[in-house]
């Protein structure tokens, strides 16, 4: 079975993910078969939607980038094979935001990471009960991408700081909730759902209208207060701060969260939250700056190992990166190296 299937419909065009090992984690081939789907349908006016989804036989939409697989690159030769991965996913990033067609994403199941970046830019973004949304990359040292920087700031009551410093995972609910999906569907009917849109993508609105159902209450939504005073901090030190004088068991909690995870990670996911960028192409060349530096400092290296190789949750992380050192990782990268998105 091949990792993408690609395939055609009537008027919409299908891109499924099958990878079976790692959750859909993706590869370079991955992004290279649905980029050359969307570059395919672009100018074709008989082809007006786009379903994108994942096989039966995986048990979510996307785990995210294949970080094991960069990890291999920058030991082994310098970091060279992924420095490209990260340009030309983030071209298909861009691609999506951008697509004359009309998106479906069915977040069904894990849905994280560089799976996120595949379902934020749709129209429609289907959740379910089995829904399983995070931005985990401060974990690992990496931190929020994929257009990440564009999306998060933009959830109501400091959602996005609050995703990206802790790693929290939403269920379909939550996701509904935040403005994530768009729509909640039960598990049962999402064939029936992809087989109406197929048929008469006209009607898109009014299938997934008549399909969803009512989500149970949204956990997170009844700490969006506490979510929207304790995350405003615009520094990591500023939100360690006031989660540490709060008091409460749930800050606690939290405070624990985000003190596991990467402090770089965490001060660089803060600014760029907070970078001024005019449109989403420069908001992917940011961020391509950004994921270069990155994976070259050891941090990601280590954060890798201790969470998918090892598996002992043990990194020893570098402290924040702060000052000129921060600086550096978002300063323009040498002549001919910025990220460019695809001409079509």
């Amino acid at each position: 079975m091949n990792d993408v299937q690609v395939w055609r419909e009537g008027a919409v065009g299908r891109i499924r993910l099958a990878r079976r090992t790692a959750l859909n984690a993706l590869t370079p081939p991955m992004c290279d078969v649905m980029t050359g789907a969307l570059l395919g349908w672009w100018h074709d006016d008989s082809l007006t939607t786009i379903i994108l989804d994942h096989a039966p036989q995986v048990r979510g939409f996307c785990a995210g980038g294949d970080v094991a697989w960069v990890r291999q690159s920058v030991l082994r030769d310098g970091g060279n094979a992924a420095r490209a991965f990260f340009g030309h996913e983030y071209r298909l990033n861009h691609l999506l935001f951008t697509c004359p067609k009309v998106l479906v994403c069915f977040m069904d199941g894990v849905t994280m990471g560089g799976g996120v970046g595949l379902a934020l830019p749709c129209l429609y973004r289907v959740a379910t009960p089995n829904t399983l949304l995070a931005m985990p990359e401060g974990s690992i040292g990496l931190f929020p991408d994929v257009g990440a920087g564009w999306y998060l700031p933009r959830l109501l009551h400091h959602v996005g700081p609050f995703l990206a410093l802790t790693g929290a995972r939403l269920d379909g609910a939550e996701c509904l909730w935040a403005g994530l999906a768009t729509h909640y569907l039960p598990d049962n009917a999402l064939e029936e759902a992809k087989a109406a849109i197929s048929a008469d993508p006209a009607t898109i609105e009014q299938v997934l209208e008549r399909l969803a159902t009512t989500p149970p209450p949204a956990r997170l939504e009844g700490n969006a207060e506490a979510i929207e005073h304790l995350f405003a901090g615009s520094t990591l030190a500023a939100v360690r701060a006031t989660l540490a004088a709060d008091g409460s068991r749930w800050a606690a909690k939290e405070l624990a969260a985000v003190d596991a995870r990467c402090p770089t990670s965490a001060t660089v996911a803060l600014r760029l939250f907070a970078a001024d960028v005019p449109d989403f192409a420069a908001e992917m060349a940011l961020e391509h700056r950004i994921a270069l530096r990155m994976i070259a400092r050891p941090d990601f290296a280590e954060g890798v190992r201790a969470v998918l190789v090892d598996k002992t949750g043990d990194a020893l992380w570098q402290p924040p990166a702060i000052g000129a050192a921060l600086d550096a990782i978002f300063a323009p990268l040498p002549a001919g190296e910025e990220w460019t998105p695809h001409r079509v």
